[in-house]
């Protein structure tokens, strides 16, 4: 049994695209989000530092993966494709899910730092859908218990406009470059996260604690074109 370790954490989200567009591509993120726990068994003193949830979202939102401990954790359940794109639904999820995930984690004595969520998606949300007031809420440090940093990243038909507006700073969005493999930029995106995370972690017992965001390669900030 892992003995705790009470000190600082970051609560790590990977937000999944579910929907059925996904049906190509879901298995490829699975195989990057596995070499992603792999990535992190060998780091250790970084993942003792990050909690990491995995969240797929399509109509509703499924929770895969609970704020484990990745020293610890076992296989990660697969992520699986149905129903559409409810950018909404995942928002919302999130303004209860976080304040609650952060006080459980204060009651157990750790001092949490600002919970980072990694969006993934394919496509577009939802028609008509008002994803934006949800995020907004989510997004807002008055409204919601730690507002979470939003790093977006969009591959095949994503929107570059729609993904830099989901990201909480505009360095923190990303599109994939034209001509790029589908597969090989899942692979490229689940490593600049494990690079994310292991930085980060790290980062927490320094004396300037930070997010550190690593830039896929094969991808490009996603900034809006007027």
């Amino acid at each position: 049994m892992i003995e705790s370790n009470r000190g600082h954490l970051l609560p790590v989200y990977v937000l999944a695209d579910e929907s059925g567009s996904m049906i190509h591509h879901i298995d490829d993120l699975n195989d990057g989000l596995r070499s992603l726990h792999q990535a992190l068994l060998g780091e250790p003193m970084a993942a003792a530092k990050v909690r990491f949830s995995v969240l797929g979202f399509s109509d509703d939102v499924i929770e895969r993966v609970h704020l484990v401990d990745l020293r610890g954790a076992g296989e990660f359940p697969l992520l699986t494709t149905r129903g559409m794109t409810s950018y909404a639904t995942a928002f919302e999820d999130l303004i209860t899910r976080i304040p609650a995930d952060i006080q459980n984690l204060k009651a157990e004595g750790y001092q949490v730092h600002r919970p980072a969520v990694f969006f993934f998606s394919d496509g577009l949300p939802n028609r008509g859908e008002d994803w934006q007031s949800a995020h907004h809420r989510l997004t807002d440090r008055q409204s919601t218990l730690g507002a979470p940093n939003i790093i977006a990243v969009g591959i095949e038909d994503a929107d570059a406009q729609i993904i830099n507006a989901v990201a909480t700073q505009p360095e923190f969005g990303f599109i994939v470059n034209k001509g790029v493999e589908v597969g090989d930029a899942i692979a490229k995106f689940c490593t600049a996260l494990t690079r994310s995370v292991i930085a980060s972690g790290r980062s927490l017992g320094s004396a300037n604690p930070q997010l550190t965001v690593d830039k896929p390669e094969g991808f490009t900030v996603a900034i809006d074109v007027i």
